[in-house]
């Protein structure tokens, strides 16, 4: 059974995940008509391989460190930082350290 979405309103806990990132997968925190925002757990090495988002989206680095390629560029990640891709920008992640990241998408759904 999959973890229920958070409703309006609701506090949702997003600190860092410290030693337990190692047992922690990706969760959908909202779901919404045109918004959804989710935690992503990377272990170190592991890689959210090229894609693209059907929105605009921001990453939120909040632990650990990545590697994000996008514009034809690759940047390095740690907790407090946060990029901005506009709609449907090809990108990929790859952890150098155990991390997670908050993703918001504004998508396009009908």
């Amino acid at each position: 059974m999959a973890a229920p979405h958070a409703t309006s309103g609701e506090l949702l806990d997003i600190r860092p995940l410290g030693e337990r990132v190692k047992d922690t997968v990706s969760t959908t925190l909202v779901r919404a008509e045109h918004l959804e925002v989710f935690r992503l757990v990377l272990p170190a090495g592991k890689s959210a391989h090229e894609h693209r988002a059907a929105g605009t989206i921001t990453i939120q680095c909040l632990e650990g460190a990545v590697e994000l390629d996008a514009h034809g560029r690759t940047q390095t990640m740690r907790a407090g930082t946060l990029v901005y891709l506009a709609d449907a920008e090809p990108h990929a992640v790859r952890a150098l350290e155990d991390a997670s990241l908050l993703v918001t998408m504004l998508l396009h759904r009908a």
